[in-house]
């Protein structure tokens, strides 16, 4: 990422404080709703995800503090134990695998992969039908597949969330979210180092107080957006999105 022209350095900076705004006002989409960004930019994914990875782990980590500090004992009642043990049971081979196929598949393999997600999920913010989860076998295969995607790219949320969703009380899901996300990154960062990968340290330097800024905006609209139903936008999220992922998928075909 070192040969890039400063507006792309200032791009990118600013998709951090994006995706530092999303992950911590909606508790989950900073992956899913920042890479195809990011990837129009670099047209590879394992140039961005260990900067993810690290940046949800610290801020995680931090609203998980901010929120016991705040709450004491009772913050422990706000994460749900049962399910995230149950979810892991579920999803830690999924995960490892996708993992594999990360560190194998060629990045335009990848970065379409990627794409053709957010664009689902993007599809479903416009028409404003969520998924729903009714059966084991449902849950079994959205939590599987969102492994596998999680282990690919950081990108499982779509899948995931609304599984967790059906399972957990509304006041419960942001921190029993924060929690997974810990532990699903923690297994993807560790095997970045296991395989050498470059973690692009130099570029946390500047790229973490990004998102940190994004990461305060965040913290002041996620009670509004707990309380209020906002389906205005989404729907514009969503249509944002689809640009920005057929502009993805369409690019290589143009200037391969």
């Amino acid at each position: 990422m070192e040969s890039l022209a400063w507006y792309q350095y200032g791009a990118i900076g600013l998709i951090f404080i994006w995706s530092g705004f999303v992950r911590s006002g909606l508790g989950f989409g900073g992956a899913v709703l920042a890479l195809p960004f990011l990837l129009l930019i670099v047209n590879d994914p394992l140039v961005f995800l260990p900067l993810i990875a690290v940046h949800l782990i610290f801020f995680s980590t931090l609203i998980m503090i901010q929120s016991a500090r705040n709450k004491g004992p009772e913050q422990l009642k706000t994460i749900n134990w049962g399910y995230l043990k149950r979810s892991m049971g579920i999803m830690i081979i999924p995960k490892i695998a996708g993992v594999i196929g990360l560190l194998t598949l060629p990045p335009v393999i990848m970065s379409t992969i990627i794409f053709l997600i957010v664009l689902a999920y993007a599809i479903g913010y416009i028409i404003n039908r969520p998924i729903e989860i009714k059966t084991k076998f449902q849950e079994y295969g959205f939590l599987g597949l969102g492994a596998y995607v999680s282990g690919t790219s950081l990108t499982g949320a779509p899948l995931i969330v609304p599984v967790v969703a059906s399972h957990v009380a509304k006041h419960e899901l942001r921190n029993t979210l924060f929690v997974l996300w810990w532990i699903l990154t923690l297994i993807k960062l560790a095997s970045f180092v296991i395989a050498g990968v470059d973690l692009q340290l130099i570029h946390h330097v500047w790229l973490l107080p990004c998102a940190f800024i994004g990461h305060l905006l965040g913290n002041r609209i996620h009670n509004y957006l707990v309380e209020q139903e906002t389906p205005t936008f989404f729907r514009v999220l969503g249509i944002a999105l689809v640009v920005v992922s057929l502009t993805g998928l369409i690019k290589p075909l143009f200037f391969a």
